[in-house]
């Protein structure tokens, strides 16, 4: 397997770094409860569970 005869300069190695950048999470309010969460994903909301808008499942109550 090639391995490299010299050293890669630092600056050489910055500059392939530069596109590496990382990003917001993008937010949005849900529309029946107006939290904030993270687009796409299913959150949690007084032990209820929604996903777009929608009740995906409730908090079953305990049974002793």
């Amino acid at each position: 397997m090639p391995n490299p005869k010299r050293r890669h300069s630092q600056q050489r190695s910055a500059k392939r770094r530069t596109h590496y950048k990382a990003q917001e999470t993008t937010l949005s309010t849900d529309a029946t409860t107006g939290l904030m969460h993270v687009r796409h994903r299913a959150h949690v909301s007084e032990g209820k569970l929604f996903y777009k808008g929608k009740l995906v499942a409730e908090k079953a109550p305990l049974k002793a």
